[in-house]
């Protein structure tokens, strides 16, 4: 297999340090000459990595002279982004990860004139569209997301998918599966931030409807923000995890879910299409997440791969066609299915290969809710990398779960009035 995520650290940071050697001046857009920087936000190994690989390429021998400059993404893509913008270091295409509209807007060009802009999934408007009709980015994907897990591992553990309705429901899975000898949760400590998509996917069934109205208005709830993170630390005390969690990548989550090592993984769908890179004919899919306040379980949905320009770039006619030139239908359809998700457009095919089953039942059907990401809804701008460090705290014994609730709630209340 020519992917693995072992070497992405290394070759992303020499990447990134040699595009800012030679990529453009102060609010010049990041390519010189004839040529787009275009940060993709996902790993060098990735299966959407490569599609980018092979496309640009059939861009470029369209296009005499444009040269695309792909850069994958380090371990940090939003700390890296937060850089670059800071210093005026701007690319000229990047990916927005759920935040084109909300944080990354004032940068970026509108782009809901384009005629790719027409075919937006109903499901990204809320997230994506503006009051006034703006849309600052492509959407490659949509992103749909719920319990990761390996049909084998569950079947021989007498577990079925949906017979978990609640944490309680799961608890019991994850002890069944653990009797079997395997991981119960795979989870990714070395590259930190899937630590904080815990909170994100326990949250919404924790917290109820009036204590998001407040969250929304600045008003912290610590009660529901406890009971998230004592489920975390209920997984940990019950010896849930993966014993390599702190060293372990999502490229580790993805083989063990191929290699039938674990049952669950709490990570989007992209880690299901590297882990059939490992094992084609792997049993894997997804399922809703589990509630805790006697709601129904839930999908989480929202903005993921979605791709903006910068609106001072050098070259706008060029970006605009490489970007028309990836929303077209053949196009987006390869570069969703190598996500793992349904297109961000509806010109374009759903084809997510051993994933399809899932999304028929669940999402196509519509049987299933979907919510937000947590973090992007109802915590201010800046309160991730608290959310996923206290969240880790929690996993590794760092921290108590009153401490880290303790830190993320005067994080709240500082960034919140910040933002006022």
């Amino acid at each position: 297999m020519r992917r693995r995520l072992v070497l992405t650290a290394a070759i992303s940071a020499l990447t990134i340090a040699l595009t800012g050697c030679t990529g453009g001046g102060t609010d010049s857009g990041g390519g010189k000459g004839g040529q787009l920087e275009f940060l993709t936000g996902t790993a060098v190994d990735s299966p959407l990595y490569g599609q980018y690989q092979d496309l640009v390429k059939k861009f470029e021998a369209d296009h005499s002279g444009v040269k695309v400059n792909l850069v994958p993404s380090s371990t940090d893509h939003e700390g890296d982004l937060k850089v670059r913008l800071a210093s005026g270091n701007i690319p000229d295409i990047w990916m927005t990860h759920g935040w084109s509209l909300l944080r990354y807007g004032k940068f970026l060009m509108p782009l809901q004139n384009e005629p790719w802009a027409k075919d937006l999934a109903p499901a990204l408007k809320p997230a994506m569209l503006g009051q006034g009709g703006e849309l600052y980015a492509m959407p490659v994907d949509t992103d749909i997301a719920g319990l990761l897990y390996n049909a084998d591992v569950l079947a021989e553990a007498g577990v079925k998918p949906d017979d978990i309705k609640t944490w309680d429901d799961f608890n019991r899975a994850a002890a069944a599966i653990k009797a079997k000898g395997k991981t119960p949760i795979y989870a990714a400590g070395k590259d930190q931030w899937p630590t904080g998509l815990f909170v994100d996917w326990i949250a919404p069934g924790v917290f109820s409807e009036a204590e998001l109205k407040s969250m929304k208005e600045g008003t912290f709830a610590e009660g529901s923000y406890t009971k998230v993170l004592d489920t975390v630390g209920a997984f940990r005390e019950a010896g849930l995890f993966n014993k390599d969690y702190s060293s372990a990548t999502t490229d580790n989550v993805a083989r063990a879910l191929a290699e039938g090592k674990t049952g669950f993984s709490f990570l989007m769908n992209f880690v299901a299409t590297s882990a059939f890179e490992y094992k084609k004919d792997a049993r894997i899919g997804f399922m809703p997440v589990p509630t805790a306040n006697g709601g129904k379980p839930y999908l989480i949905s929202g903005e993921k791969n979605a791709l903006g320009i910068n609106k001072d770039t050098k070259h706008p006619k060029e970006a605009k066609e490489l970007l028309a030139f990836l929303a077209q239908p053949e196009n987006l359809t390869k570069l969703a299915k190598a996500s793992g998700s349904a297109p961000g457009l509806t010109s374009a095919q759903s084809d997510l290969g051993g994933l399809q089953s899932s999304y028929d039942t669940y999402v196509k059907s519509g049987a299933v809710p979907t919510v937000p990401y947590f973090d992007r809804v109802y915590m201010p701008n800046g309160a991730w990398d608290t959310m996923v460090k206290t969240t880790d705290g929690v996993v590794t014994k760092q921290s108590t779960v009153a401490d880290s609730v303790a830190k993320v709630k005067t994080d709240f209340t500082k960034l919140y009035a910040q933002a006022k």
